[in-house]
């Protein structure tokens, strides 16, 4: 178990502020700081099992108030708002409760333990402080009996093509790929839909007074199809392996390929495949570079839809470039975007002093010719024309057949971008000679895959709104993976989840660069989403001061509701082997990830 030692409020004091608390903040309505609290059903147990209080530090900030949670709590939020929530940012806490966790067995049977659930909304009763309730129910709700129980029954998992789950965890983290398909008769669904309808109905018959704490409830976490290897895989492309090959998912995507085309005839002359009727169209799941094809419509990997993505990074000491351009075989196509999330070239080079530094442009390439394509990336800067990347890439036949020969024009006479001043770049995506193959199939497939994370996200959305709880709190908790350039969003298929017309409340997750990002900000803009919450948050920055308030502020004036910072643990201790979860820990003596300076800019914000 994580040992972190007690923080008190004097430790606190002893760093000084970003500065003035006294900035000025345009008028809006209330902005909501409620950090996830890590540990909170550890020592919410622990007031009824002494086996658990033996496993918590004494030192910690829950073993320190002699595991009295409501204490322990209002303290912690008291040394970042002395006194209460007031004013036009207020401090509370994000309240996590894995619905699967809720579990206990019984003569042989799964019930819901009520003291669990009783003890969470005990809490929210008796500490006087706003707050967001996650209801946790992804992969991530994997700790406990009933989750291991589950596991096991590969009904309850999405598969990937070769009909195995992925095996995959997550900085420590086990991560069970629980389906995304939406039928209650499956066990793992039952389970989690009997516990949303339990705590939500709950929840709704709480005080008028209790219930108006309650900011925000975000459902279900960070929901999205599984691939291999979750904690190094995300940027994967050419061998891409995705989910859900499972029965009752091919059968659903057979079904969605008939009402999409209504005719199997129709399918034959959009794509140009021949198949006799919908039940004879393969699901794309091999790859045509190492596997046996019988027909190439199945083939799949994170180029078969027809998209070429062009990403990589750029950043100038004096910021000179005014815009990059991507050009294809010497014909402009557009501007590129920039200033996306690249943590891992800030923490890399030393003199790079923000992670949005990356650049990235889908390029569609399904209309080009079989053949050699070139593209190059342009930046100009103070009236010049800079080459930042050239790249060859190859458009194949479906028959692998031999390339023909095809002049290929490419701009002449540009400057290369190390002629200009303090310029450093990187082309990630694609590698030279790329090989890439249109697969129309692939393309309805990531479709189709997408509208299963939409509609598991709704199903959990109507359970908790005919349970009684107000559309106006309910939020989603979503992973954006387009942010981040060098990502494959395609994995994870979740971009019809957020919009301004969803059913739910768009929730954001946002980590580094994500946190202050001009590209998250158009994002929002272009799908019209007006009221939106962070339900993770966190800057991941060190570099420079004034980082995590200006990001935080940066929030207050797009209009989110609630910025949930992650994280705090009132369980462990800071003696415990540090990783790359445990250094987000916010903390006034943790200098990791920006962490200390993290603190103290929610305290300077939570003065207004």
């Amino acid at each position: 178990m994580k040992k972190i030692k007690f923080i008190s409020l004097a430790m606190a004091t002893a760093f000084p502020l970003l500065g003035s608390a006294q900035m000025p903040l345009p008028e809006r309505s209330t902005f909501y700081i409620a950090p996830v609290i890590e540990g909170l059903a550890i020592c919410l147990s622990a007031q009824r099992s002494e086996q658990v209080r033996k496993g918590i530090a004494p030192n910690s900030h829950c073993g320190k108030y002699k595991f009295d949670s409501p204490a322990m709590l209002t303290h912690l939020l008291n040394d970042f708002e002395a006194g209460g929530a007031a004013g036009k940012v207020q401090v509370g806490y994000t309240a996590t409760i894995p619905l699967l966790g809720l579990y206990e067995k019984k003569n042989g049977k799964w019930v819901i333990n009520a003291a669990k659930v009783d003890d969470n909304l005990s809490l929210i009763a008796k500490v006087n402080r706003p707050v967001v309730v996650y209801l946790a129910a992804n992969h991530f709700d994997t700790q406990g009996p009933l989750s291991e129980e589950l596991a096991r029954d590969k009904r309850n998992l999405l598969l990937l093509a070769n009909g195995a789950p992925p095996d995959t965890s997550y900085f420590g983290y086990a991560v069970t790929p629980f389906t995304l398909l939406t039928d209650e008769t499956i066990p793992v669904n039952h389970y989690r839909f009997e516990a949303l309808r339990y705590v939500a109905q709950k929840v709704a018959r709480l005080p008028a007074a209790v219930q108006n704490r309650i900011i925000a409830v975000t459902l279900a976490g960070e929901l999205h199809q599984m691939f291999n290897d979750f904690e190094n895989g995300m940027g994967v492309f050419e061998k891409a392996s995705v989910t859900d090959y499972s029965p009752a998912s091919a059968a659903e995507f057979k079904s969605w390929l008939s009402k999409k085309y209504r005719t199997v005839e129709a399918f034959n002359k959009t794509t140009g495949f021949t198949f006799a009727d919908f039940g004879a169209i393969p699901l794309p799941g091999k790859n045509i570079r190492t596997d046996s094809l019988t027909s190439f419509a199945e083939h799949y990997d994170g180029f078969a839809d027809g998209v070429l993505p062009v990403s990589g990074w750029l950043w100038t000491a004096e910021g000179q470039v005014e815009k990059l351009e991507l050009y294809v075989d010497g014909q402009r196509v557009a501007d590129v975007p920039r200033r996306l999330n690249r943590l891992d070239v800030y923490r890399a080079v030393e003199e790079i002093k923000t992670p949005n530094v990356g650049f990235r442009y889908d390029y569609a390439f399904d209309k080009l010719p079989v053949g050699r394509h070139v593209g190059q990336v342009v930046a100009h800067a103070a009236g010049k024309r800079y080459e930042v990347a050239q790249f060859d890439f190859n458009v194949m036949a479906r028959d692998q057949s031999r390339l023909p020969a095809r002049p290929v024009a490419t701009l002449k006479s540009l400057e290369k971008l190390d002629k200009l001043k303090g310029a450093r770049a990187w082309l990630d995506i694609p590698r030279q000679q790329q090989d890439v193959y249109f697969n129309p199939l692939a393309r309805d497939w990531d479709e189709f895959r997408a509208t299963q994370v939409n509609a598991l996200l709704n199903k959990f959305y109507t359970i908790a709104r005919q349970a009684g709880i107000p559309a106006s709190l309910l939020y989603s908790h979503q992973i954006v993976p387009q942010v981040n350039s060098t990502w494959n969003a395609q994995l994870f298929a979740v971009d019809t989840t957020f919009a301004g017309d969803t059913s739910w409340h768009d929730g954001m997750n946002m980590y580094g660069g994500a946190a202050n990002s001009d590209w998250v900000r158009n994002f929002i803009a272009s799908r019209k989403i007006q009221d939106y919450g962070v339900p993770e948050f966190n800057p991941q920055q060190w570099k420079q001061p004034g980082v995590h308030l200006d990001a935080m502020v940066s929030q207050y004036k797009n209009g989110a509701r609630f910025i949930s910072p992650y994280f705090i643990s009132v369980t462990s201790d800071q003696d415990s082997p540090r990783s790359a979860v445990t250094n987000m820990e916010i903390r006034p003596d943790n200098p990791a990830e920006g962490s200390a300076q993290f603190y103290r800019a929610i305290r300077e914000l939570s003065a207004q």
